[in-house]
Parts: C-alpha cells; structure tokens; sequence
C-alpha cells in the first residue's frame, strides 16, 4: 500500500493538484487514464503536463502503467496510488481548517489505517483512512455490499463509498445519544473523528466489576436492535473503555438492518462474541442474555442510514405476496393472480425503460395493425386443442416410407377417436379480450427486447470507436 509520508504535501503545487484532479475525475470510467484525455481534463495554461506527471510518478503519487503490449489491448495510462488519493483529501480537509498536522498511526487493520491529527488550536483529532482492496480482504461481493448491482468496480472508489456508509452511521448514531465517537469531517476515504481517552477492552486483563460491564454491553445491543440495527462485529476490538468504565463503539462500515436476511445470526454473533470473551478473559459467565426473537422495534434508523438488508423494496414485495395469497386462497379466480403478476414483470420492465427519451420508445403501430387482424378473423386459442393435433401427428412415423407418411391400419382408429373428441373440444375457447390482451402484451415485450438490443450495440460501437481514437493519439504521440 506504500508509505503515508505527508511531507511533500507542503511542496505541491496548485497545478500538480489539478493533474491529480484529473486523473481521479478520469478514473470514473476508466482504468488508465490515457495521456490525451489527461491533459484535456486538466487544460493547464501553459503546458507542462508532462513535466508534472513526471514528478509526481517519481514521488509514488501516479503510477504508470503499461502491461499490454499487444495491438488488440489499449492499456497504457496513468492512475492514482493511495499516497495521491491521500493527498487530495488532506489537501481538501486543509483547506477546510480540520486538519493543520499529522501525526503518529495508533491502529491498522484489514480495511483502515488509523492516525492522530490536529487542527490549528492544538486538538487532536483521529483521521480514519479506509483501505479497501489488500490481500487480506479482498471478497468485498460476499461480506460487504458496497457495490450493490454494479459490476465493475475501483478499490478507490469502494474506500469512497465506505467512508461515506460509516459517517453516515456515526452521525446517525450520535445524534441520538449513542456512546460513539463524535464525527466531525469527511472527505473522499478519509473520516474525522473525535479522539477517545481509551483503550480497546481487548487489552484489559482485570475488571472489578465483570457484571456490570456484561451488562452494559449487551443493553447496549439490545438498543441498537431496538432502532433497526445490528452492529455485526461487536467484539473486545471495537469496543473502547476508558479509566471510569466508559465503553464506546467503533467500526460501523458492516452494521445491517434487523430485516437483512441473516439478521438473526449477525445478532446472536455478536452476542456470543461478548459472551466467549468475558468467559475466556474475566472467568465470567451468565445465563441471562438477550434473543433475536425478543427484539421490539422502537425507531426505523436503518431506514434513515439505508442500512444493508432494509429496503423498501423487499417490504413492497412482502405485501404484494401477502396479496397474492389471500386471493388464492379466496378461490375465486386464480387467473387475476397470474395476471397480476404479469402486469408487476411488465411495471418493472417499464421502470427500466424510463430513463430513455419518449422518441426512443418503438410505437404501437404493429401492435395496432395484429390487434386488428385477430379481431377480423376471430382468432380462438385453445390449448386443448393442440395438445389433441400434436398426439395427432405423433401418430405418423417420423420417416417418409412406401406408405409416403400415411398412418397404419392399426393407428386408424386412434386417429378418428382423437379427431372426434378435438372437434367437440374446439367449441371450448377462451374469451377474444383475453387473448388481444395476451398477444398485445407479447408483442410488447418482443418489441421491447428488440430495442434493447438495438442500443446495446450501439453502445458496443461507440466504446469500440474511442478505444481505436485514443489508440491513434496515443501512437501519433510517441511518434
């Protein structure tokens, strides 16, 4: 991850921030940011880009990357390290009158570095940087939900999103009067935070009263439950106590909902958690402790911090079942069911089509023109029917032989049996507006598909053309 050194930071420029800007604003879509499109995002006055790039290349800011020599592979660029990511923060957080000094790292773990600062009057101050991506944590799909439904990702970009997802919570948390750190500043991957006279309970060996401490930590649970939210790491690391007895929570960026899914068992960890540690360490154990299903919710907080596992979604898919059922249960027509959930696939295939212009929607007018030859010759379905056709045909070999496809004597019978009963089963059909309905809603969708596909190829198009353009500059360049 490199060296947090922040004396250069003095002997920055104001141009060598704004071609660290530019690479950042140029990794939102891309990996490597190619040296063209670098130097029209910063449009420095008088040049110089590549003098600046250079430095800062050299003091571990920017890194350089070419692996792909090939011809089919345009991956040649620049993009930014930590240490240049730090930068910007601090550089904004300077700006701001949070931070005047930096000093010591007093913690490290497998998502964050943790380190004192000041301000201008001498008050120390904790600055949290998130670091998302080392080897020791890397299945960020499966233990966090940072990316949500996106597909690709940048490590800079998650540590964004989890510095932002932990003020958030802290903020939450201490607005209503929880025992956490005072949240004070944020900035990119990097939080400010109130310094905790404290140590981490991990290092205490001897507690005079174990029980009221015990206790205290599991109401403290308790409560958290009771606003919507599970802290799911609540261990003897994240906990700080001070010398009167004071105990204050840290490490929020996993907190869930009490509707996640696997709410109960994040619940009943944390509270084993506490259970193993004052058994292990303090010889103390207690058969009182609290239970997922005793939970009461008192305030919907995980509404407000959008906490994983709480979405409104899942509550509107909850009641809409809830629907279904009881109108099946009621038996008295089983096709509105199918029906509306038909129309709920066809609400969300036009939720995603929303955000397109109304000129880019296909019209009806083939819908129309069908509509109105099932309505001139009366189409009936029946599937009845052609079930009958196809036991029909099934009675043919599926050869051609010197009966030229013509049934055996034996089959005659069956044939006639079958072609009587499809005669008395075809005045059985389904109402006319129950089919129109049906074809026009097929019709929909095909047409639908169909522009899609139209401007994913598009899109494919347009991605290929500036991938040869930046290839062509870039070659121009070096010649």
């Amino acid at each position: 991850m490199g060296k947090f050194d922040v004396s250069l930071i003095r002997y920055l420029s104001g141009e060598d921030y704004r071609v660290l800007t530019a690479i950042e604003m140029g990794m939102r879509n891309h990996e490597l940011v190619p040296l063209q499109l670098l130097c029209v995002i910063a449009s420095l006055k008088h040049g110089g880009c590549h003098k600046i790039l250079r430095e800062l290349v050299r003091h571990k800011l920017v890194a350089y990357d070419a692996t792909a020599r090939r011809k089919s592979a345009n991956n040649e660029g620049y993009r930014l390290t930590n240490l240049g990511y730090d930068y910007l923060a601090l550089k904004a957080l300077a700006s701001r009158d949070v931070i005047n000094s930096v000093g010591n790292q007093i913690g490290v773990g497998k998502e964050s570095d943790v380190y004192i600062v000041a301000n201008e009057e001498n008050e120390q101050m904790i600055l949290k940087l998130h670091r998302l991506g080392r080897t020791c944590f890397r299945q960020l799909k499966n233990k966090r939900d940072y990316l949500k439904h996106r597909q690709g990702y940048n490590w800079l970009y998650l540590a964004r999103l989890a510095a932002l997802k932990e003020f958030a919570f802290i903020k939450a948390l201490y607005e209503h009067k929880f025992p956490v750190p005072k949240p004070i500043d944020l900035n990119r991957h990097c939080v400010v935070m109130e310094l905790i006279d404290g140590y981490p309970l991990c290092n205490v060996k001897n507690i005079d009263k174990p029980g009221k401490i015990y206790d205290e930590l599991m109401s403290m649970i308790v409560n958290l439950a009771s606003y919507g939210l599970i802290h799911s790491d609540f261990n003897e690391f994240n906990l700080m106590i001070n010398d009167d007895g004071r105990i204050t929570m840290i490490d929020f960026p996993q907190m869930v909902s009490i509707s996640h899914l696997n709410a109960d068992y994040y619940f009943d960890r944390d509270v084993q958690c506490v259970r193993d540690f004052f058994r292990r360490r303090f010889n103390f154990e207690s058969d009182h402790y609290p239970k997922f299903a005793e939970i009461i919710r008192l305030h919907s907080l995980d509404n407000d911090v959008r906490a994983s596992g709480f979405s409104k979604e899942l509550e509107k898919q909850f009641e809409q079942v809830s629907e279904t059922i009881g109108l099946r249960q009621d038996g008295d027509n089983d096709n509105q069911a199918i029906e509306e959930e038909e129309e709920e696939e066809d609400e969300d295939e036009e939720e995603e089509l929303d955000e397109e212009p109304a000129s880019s929607i296909p019209k009806n007018d083939e819908i129309n023109k069908l509509t109105e030859i099932i309505t001139s010759n009366h189409l009936l379905i029946s599937p009845t029917v052609d079930e009958l056709n196809e036991n029909e045909n099934r009675l043919y070999k599926p050869f051609h032989d010197d009966n030229k496809g013509e049934p055996e004597e034996n089959d005659k019978d069956d044939i006639q049996s079958v072609t009587s009963t499809s005669r008395k089963l075809s005045k059985l059909s389904i109402d006319k507006d129950y089919v129109r309905a049906k074809v026009k809603q097929t019709l929909q969708k095909k047409l639908k598909q169909q522009h899609r596909r139209l401007c994913t190829k598009g899109e494919a198009a347009l991605v290929t053309a500036q991938k040869r353009d930046h290839q062509d500059t870039i070659q121009l360049h070096l010649e």
